[in-house]
């Protein structure tokens, strides 16, 4: 199957995305001469400099705007330009003017061909559209990946193909699905015993996830930079504890008040508050120790990390809040 990767057109010629519409002055000509040209010829709208060239059209420094408008009208603008002019080659890819943006910071640049005559102009607009075309595509990528697929392995995919690398990991949640339907059937007469306990089942579940993924997605973030030792993992653990018992006494305490201000049972609210915490913190370890065991199996973390995470988390929430509800209601 054919892979086209998302920065392929990085390596495309520059002269592709150059601009047309600009403006060369002779050295030679004065402010007042340089204006004038300029107001006959008519320029763009997004023109920030003017590129200076000598008889032989060869370029030869730049005058910002700027300074242009604020000179006095006899001076030359040989005596005004700014001499040191940085172009890029037409033989330079996007990627090879993407990474001048990033070193010189100016607004523009001139392409030049091999005898140094401007034969088009890149804005920044070049540099911005890149990188956030190029962040967008990696974060549609990443997503992907948290479901269970590389976005690659789908695109133009014949439908049965697409079918078989989607299907199995659909299973995995299926799965996880039906054992959890199982052990709320387990708990039937808990759940009789206090109906509030079932109201509050897909927000606890739904919460676990959305804390799962993101402690996933912070650790195979971090999993690209740092070597996952045991001290690693044991730092990242503690943070991760930490952070989950906030967030869980945080969003616990919420919605045990509004437990007992809706339904008026106290014991109900300890119940709920207590799984909420109780699933945050599980959530947090498992979205950071998945991804760190599929890493030391040599596994990828990005396509695998994602159903077994929400799998694991979804389980343990149910046991401890099934549990707990038993013994307290």
């Amino acid at each position: 199957m054919r892979v086209n990767p998302p920065t392929e057109h990085l390596n495309e010629p520059v002269v592709r995305f150059a601009r047309k519409d600009f403006t060369t002055l002779n050295q030679k000509l004065t402010i007042e001469q340089a204006l004038a040209l300029i107001r006959q010829r008519g320029v763009g709208e997004k023109i920030v400099y003017f590129y200076v060239v000598d008889d032989a059209e060869q370029l030869v420094g730049v005058v910002p705007t700027r300074r242009l408008l604020m000179a006095q009208l006899q001076q030359s603008l040989q005596d005004l330009m700014i001499r040191n002019v940085i172009a890029i080659p037409h033989t330079a890819t996007v990627m090879d003017a993407c990474e001048v943006f990033v070193m010189h910071k100016f607004f523009a640049f001139p392409v030049i061909d091999e005898k140094r005559r401007v034969i088009g102009l890149v804005d920044v607009g070049l540099f911005t559209e890149e990188v956030f075309d190029i962040a967008e595509r990696e974060q549609m990528t990443e997503v992907f990946e948290t479901l269970g697929f590389h976005v690659s392995q789908v695109r133009d995919a014949s439908p049965w193909r697409a079918f078989r690398i989607r299907f199995p990991w659909l299973i995995t949640t299926i799965m996880s699905g039906t054992f959890c339907a199982i052990l709320a059937g387990v708990y039937k007469l808990t759940l009789e015993k206090s109906i509030v306990i079932a109201f509050f089942l897909t927000m606890i579940l739904g919460l676990g996830e959305s804390v799962g993924i993101q402690s996933m997605t912070v650790t195979i973030q971090s999993l690209r930079t740092s070597e996952p030792t045991l001290r690693w993992f044991l730092r990242t653990l503690w943070r991760e504890i930490f952070t989950a018992l906030l967030l869980g006494f945080a969003c616990g305490l919420v919605v045990a008040v509004v437990v007992l201000i809706w339904q008026h049972e106290q014991m109900a609210a300890i119940v709920i508050g207590s799984s909420v915490t109780f699933c945050l913190l599980t959530a947090c370890v498992t979205g950071l120790s998945v991804p760190a065991a599929l890493h030391a199996l040599k596994l990828d973390p990005k396509i695998a990390a994602g159903p077994i995470t929400l799998a694991i988390a979804d389980i343990f929430t149910l046991l401890f809040y099934f549990n707990l509800a038993k013994f307290l209601l």
